[in-house]
């Protein structure tokens, strides 16, 4: 299977990667903003508004028994996948936003002023502005694990901040700015030697390694569809059972209900007591097509040719000269975050986007980590599977182009 990914061919199965933008092929370098979907995800979401679109969980009808069955048969899948411990562990949500917001919303009604609340200087806004909403609220205090020059974080600084008062902890497995891959378990283990809970925000983890709650020892753990080949609008929550159990639900409606009357309502066992409303039931079927065809592909391959574009990228553009590298950690997932001398991210990325070169500028959602590093912004190329070194190549070209504009 490496060797397919390595040739090039998987990328058949993409439709999009065959376009042309302003006569130029499509180069598509914004995987972590979000990944293309291959055929068989957009053949399962049509199959079910074709074949078996009916609500789920409420009705005794073959239709609904049939989409109830294909529901739940994801969950079940989804939650192999990261090898939780069952099935109810894992909640659908949105995506990885609502999935950290329903944690500190719900979680946070457990907290009480002087507590604290454990996060990085390289979280994305969806791992910070919930926490600094919830200490407005509660009067908790968020506290700061710095990053280093390189981009790893400061270790020492963090075991520096566990104490009586944490809540809990919440950091990215794989920062979306600067690819660095954080040192998850041991985090984790150190934070549970002093009975402190960590939420992991996984958008950019699972869809690069294997992750296995189980051996990871997480508590929670927030991912989107969209970020791994799936649909938009859809993700998941993984959480320790006897945690969700503790927790009050997040939103009130129909079937996160056991039993309602005006004097007062019980709630659902897990997941439903999260899962209020009509669920996205199409875009679950198209997130279980993408498990699936990763599962096929192999992520211990896809993780091998990831590896070997970011090394590939990177030696280019050091090549090229007058390239700024944000962020080099021993440990990076397939994400370059840089800047050329001289020359705005923005207007750079106008111009590869003319050469049909796409790539993300701007401040990523983490504008902290352009504070700490003095700043605008940063040009940024994502890598996935079908990417190709030909399409680096490219880039490299591109960039020579930019220099020659402005110069």
């Amino acid at each position: 299977m490496y060797e397919k990914l390595a040739s090039g061919t998987i990328r058949k199965d993409f439709p999009i990667l065959s376009r042309q933008i302003y006569g130029k092929p499509l180069i598509y370098f914004d995987n972590a903003a979000t990944t293309q979907k291959p055929r068989q995800v957009v053949e399962a979401i049509c199959k079910y508004y074709y074949e078996d679109n009916a609500n789920v969980h409420r009705g005794v009808h073959y239709l609904s028994q049939q989409a109830t069955a294909a529901f739940e048969g994801v969950r079940t899948q989804i939650a192999a996948f990261i090898n939780a411990r069952k099935s109810c562990e894992l909640i659908f949500t949105k995506g990885t936003t609502e999935s950290i917001n329903l944690v500190a919303s719900s979680l946070g009604q457990m907290m009480h002023e002087g507590d604290e609340i454990v996060i990085s200087a390289i979280e994305h806004h969806a791992n910070i502005v919930p926490w600094q909403m919830l200490c407005e609220v509660k009067k908790t205090r968020l506290r700061i694990i710095p990053v280093l020059d390189n981009g790893e974080l400061d270790m020492e600084a963090y075991n520096g901040l566990l104490n009586k008062h944490t809540r809990i902890v919440a950091i990215t497995h794989v920062s979306n700015t600067l690819g660095t891959i954080n040192p998850v378990k041991d985090m984790i283990a150190a934070a549970h030697e002093k009975g402190i809970p960590v939420l992991v925000d996984g958008a950019q983890g699972l869809s690069h390694m294997r992750v296995d709650v189980q051996d990871m020892d997480c508590d929670f753990y927030c991912f989107s569809g969209h970020k791994i080949y799936g649909p938009m609008g859809i993700g998941g929550l993984y959480g320790k059972e006897e945690l969700l159990n503790r927790m009050p639900p997040y939103q009130g409606g129909g079937e996160m209900i056991d039993q309602v009357t005006f004097e007062k309502t019980t709630y659902n066992e897990l997941p439903y007591k999260f899962e209020a409303g009509t669920p996205n039931v199409a875009d679950v079927m198209g997130f279980g097509a993408a498990i699936s065809y990763i599962d096929h592909l192999g992520l211990e391959h896809i993780g091998k040719w990831e590896t070997e574009l970011l090394q590939y990228a990177t030696t280019a553009l050091k090549r090229t000269g007058d390239i700024n590298i944000i962020g080099e950690a021993k440990s990076k997932a397939g994400v370059i975050s840089f800047l050329i001398k001289g020359i705005h991210p923005y207007d750079a990325g106008t111009i590869l986007d003319h050469l049909g070169i796409a790539i993300r500028t701007g401040t990523h959602c983490t504008q902290p980590i352009m504070d700490r590093f003095g700043i605008p912004g940063t040009m940024r190329a994502s890598f996935s599977f079908y990417n190709t070194k030909a399409e680096i190549d490219e880039l490299i070209r591109g960039i020579e182009q930019v220099k020659k504009m402005f110069r």
